[in-house]
């Protein structure tokens, strides 16, 4: 059997017009021709029909997953717009991640109405609501102040409370001002199991420490600690300061010595309250044994400390040592060097001692540091002095509108200045602007709008501010007394005269020359002053 040969090339078909041709035009096909190289693209009919293939294949339909992906991106952006893809596009497929979403944009643009009508669709749709939506909506009620509501809500709600449910309405009823509910909400966070975070803590100790309560805030903090929590240093520093304004920084010293007993470390804050405590109870040697204490204890003094400390003693006649604690705090903070506030507390120290002139001098010697503030200044003096009382009032604004602080120099002289021009309405909004900056006003600035009401006949007003300066313990002296008492003269109001003179006796202050002049030279007020003489 003879065996056919192989051949690569083609077999010549008779009838093709290329059989005729001559061998030379033959195309003979190469070896490989038939074979697709790797990145070669495949004939057209495959290519065309596997895009038909594709085109006619259904597309996935996207997951949960993207879609709640999607959902959050346009919560983010445009909550209506997210509400309309929500009823589009999720809503049958929705999951407890979709409703929570939603809700959380709800809640924080406070459209409350419509976070509890997707809460009931959610319920509808068989999806629990976890205890993490239920907070979300318990502080959204809260922050709207309607804490009755979110209260009732934690009850009625099908989760199980958290630590978190009790330290949303804790804060909210501290808000709120309510510190019994708070206190209740509490109790029942530790009959659940439950122990307020530090935060919350806090707020129920600061707002029974204003309400003069701090007794009862100390046993929240033990019932806490009791509990097995952990009491912070902003805590005890926020009781510390309640017992300060209720003036008795002793007991938040021993608040201090307790809290370094259970090792919590006392940090700056805790200081600076404590020696601003003691200095305005005028106890000015416990500040500064405080303030060694603290530098010993490796803990640096801030610019509050060194400022409180010598406000402090400068105001209690300590204006020496004022000055040596200024001098260390330019030696170790230069960087304070640019706060008047320090340099303010000396100039009103000098000008409480009666040492005016040494008072002006430190003012120029601060020009170095305070050019404008110390040109300002005695800008104002001067004015003051020659009388010009407008523009001594139009350079204190520019000062305080560019946000400088006058000193007490700046303050007398203009409440002066204005009392002598009878713009006594004046002089007195600038005595509140000056205790405004924790400055007091000295008596003489005082019976200088005391002769001010009295000269334009307001004598009941000057009564008024009489009886102000013994409230916030500035005694009056004779001259306080003189002028009203010379009003009510001229006023015929010889017993309120009498009563003052009286007033003087019990305070044990002298009457001068001027003010037996007007008395005596009241006929009935005389008469009243020997019926008294002769009775006692």
């Amino acid at each position: 059997m003879r065996s056919r040969s192989l051949d690569a090339s083609p077999r010549k078909n008779p009838k093709s017009p290329s059989s005729s041709s001559s061998s030379s035009s033959t195309i003979r096909a190469s070896p490989t021709s038939s074979l697709l190289l790797p990145f070669s693209s495949p004939p057209y009919h495959r290519v065309r029909g596997r895009r038909r293939r594709r085109s006619r294949s259904p597309n996935p339909r996207p997951g949960v997953p993207l879609l709640n992906a999607a959902l959050h991106r346009l919560v983010s952006l445009d909550l209506d717009r997210a509400r309309r893809f929500f009823r589009s596009a999720i809503a049958r497929r929705a999951d407890a991640r979709t409703y929570a979403i939603l809700m959380n944009g709800l809640c924080r643009t406070n459209r409350i109405d419509e976070a509890f009508k997707l809460l009931r669709s959610m319920k509808r749709a068989n999806l629990e609501p976890s205890v993490v939506l239920y907070n979300t909506l318990v502080h959204a009620l809260c922050r709207g102040g309607k804490v009755g509501r979110a209260r009732s809500l934690s009850s009625a709600m099908d989760a199980a409370p958290s630590a978190v449910t009790f330290n949303i309405l804790i804060s909210a009823y501290c808000a709120a001002g309510d510190p019994v509910r708070a206190m209740v909400m509490l109790e029942k966070s530790f009959d659940l199991g439950f122990i307020p975070d530090a935060i919350a803590v806090t707020k129920l100790v600061d707002l029974l420490c204003t309400r003069g309560r701090a007794a009862e805030a100390v046993e929240v903090l033990d019932r806490v600690e009791e509990k097995g929590g952990k009491v912070d240093a902003v805590a005890y520093n926020t009781l510390i300061k309640g017992f300060c304004c209720a003036e008795k920084p002793q007991v938040g010293l021993r608040v201090l010595r307790e809290m370094e007993r259970k090792g919590v470390l006392a940090n700056v804050r805790t200081y600076n309250i404590l020696i601003s405590g003691f200095c305005n109870a005028g106890k000015v040697e416990a500040s500064s044994e405080l303030f060694s204490e603290m530098r010993n204890d490796g803990i640096s003094p801030n610019f509050e400390t060194f400022d409180m400390l010598i406000r402090g003693l400068c105001s209690n006649g300590r204006v020496g040592d004022g000055l040596d604690l200024l001098a260390i705090m330019q030696e170790e903070r230069g960087d304070y060097g640019n706060r008047i506030s320090p340099y303010n507390s000396i100039l009103y120290g000098l000008y409480k001692e009666g040492r005016v002139e040494e008072a002006i001098e430190f003012l120029h010697r601060m020009a170095s540091a305070f050019p404008r503030a110390v040109d300002k200044s005695l800008t104002i003096l001067r004015f003051c002095e020659f009388g010009n009382v407008a523009e001594a009032k139009l350079v204190y604004d520019q000062m305080v509108k560019e946000g400088g602080v006058p000193s007490a120099l700046v303050y007398a002289g203009l409440i002066k200045a204005l009392c002598e021009e009878r713009r006594t309405r004046e002089a007195f909004d600038l005595l509140n602007d000056m205790m405004g900056t924790g400055l007091f006003p000295l008596v003489s600035m005082f019976n200088a709008l005391v002769r001010g009401f009295c000269d334009n006949g307001h004598w009941r007003s000057a009564s008024k501010l009489l009886e102000e300066m013994a409230r916030r313990g500035c005694a009056p002296d004779a001259g306080s007394y003189g002028a009203l008492i010379d009003a009510l003269c001229r006023q015929q109001e010889s017993d309120r005269a009498c009563s003052y003179l009286v007033e003087m006796a019990n305070r044990s202050i002298i009457p001068d020359h001027s003010t037996w002049y007007s008395l005596l030279n009241n006929v009935t007020a005389c008469n009243e002053i020997i019926d008294v003489v002769v009775s006692g």
